[in-house]
């Protein structure tokens, strides 16, 4: 891991972009930590340069109670190189929610498993090195999405201690199966309008985690309409089950 850039915001939270190989992401550690700090590591769709207001704004929030956070740039996103079955997968998807069509199986096995496939692995060695820091002590949580990605780390990687899964994207059915061996407290957010999810799938796929802990929170509105009080509650779930 080799740190290229660092600032020092408002609030005292530590903001240092790095990269990993080829893989650039951020690491946000609290101004105020005495001690090692819990980690949580930031999901999102891709984009880091389009996603950063947003995932600044969560990981400062989580540094207000003293969690570290850290995301990474997904395969095929921002400045990484594209996919060229993946551009393709995505415009068959969109091709099919804008006629308002149904998605087939098919557009989302070719788009999502191979992201999975490809990102899991990279947030594995991300955390490897993380926790190297002396800043960084565990344990670990996952917040955000790609769900897909959040399942597959919650059942394979076991630092993960809790999630708290974003529902809004397109699941493949194979990774039902495996959101049956996931045995972590989960908190799952379900944006009730969200335009381009699949509400329904997004309630199956609830009911399929294995955990015996798990809680959904389902609120009014479209994809980035969550509550700002979501993020207390958030934060209260990481409290529990990290500290």
């Amino acid at each position: 891991m080799r740190f290229t850039s660092e600032q020092h915001l408002d609030d005292g939270v530590h903001e240092r972009r790095f990269s990993l190989g080829e893989i650039p992401g951020i690491l946000w550690t609290p101004g105020s930590a005495s001690a090692p700090a819990p980690l949580i590591l930031l999901g999102h769709p891709g984009g880091l340069r389009r996603m950063h207001p947003r995932l600044a704004a969560r990981a400062r929030h989580s540094a207000a109670e003293g969690f570290a956070a850290a995301t990474i740039e997904l395969p095929g996103s921002g400045d990484r190189p594209r996919s060229a079955a993946a551009e393709e997968a995505r415009a068959d998807l969109r091709r099919a929610l804008e006629a308002g069509e149904p998605v087939d199986d098919e557009i989302v096995d070719r788009l999502v498993l191979p992201l999975v496939e490809e990102a899991v692995p990279e947030w594995r060695a991300t955390l490897d090195a993380l926790l190297l820091l002396p800043e960084i002590g565990g344990p670990v949580g996952y917040a955000g999405g790609v769900i897909s990605i959040g399942i597959r780390l919650a059942v394979v990687e076991p630092r993960i201690s809790a999630a708290l899964l974003f529902a809004g994207s397109f699941v493949p059915r194979t990774l039902f199966e495996e959101a049956r061996q996931v045995n972590i407290p989960l908190q799952v957010l379900l944006q009730w309008d969200d335009e381009g999810n699949d509400r329904q799938m997004a309630l199956e796929l609830f009911d399929a985690f294995g955990t015996r802990e798990k809680t959904l929170h389902a609120n009014m509105g479209g994809h980035t309409g969550v509550p700002e009080f979501e993020g207390d509650d958030g934060n209260r779930f990481f409290a529990r089950h990290l500290k």
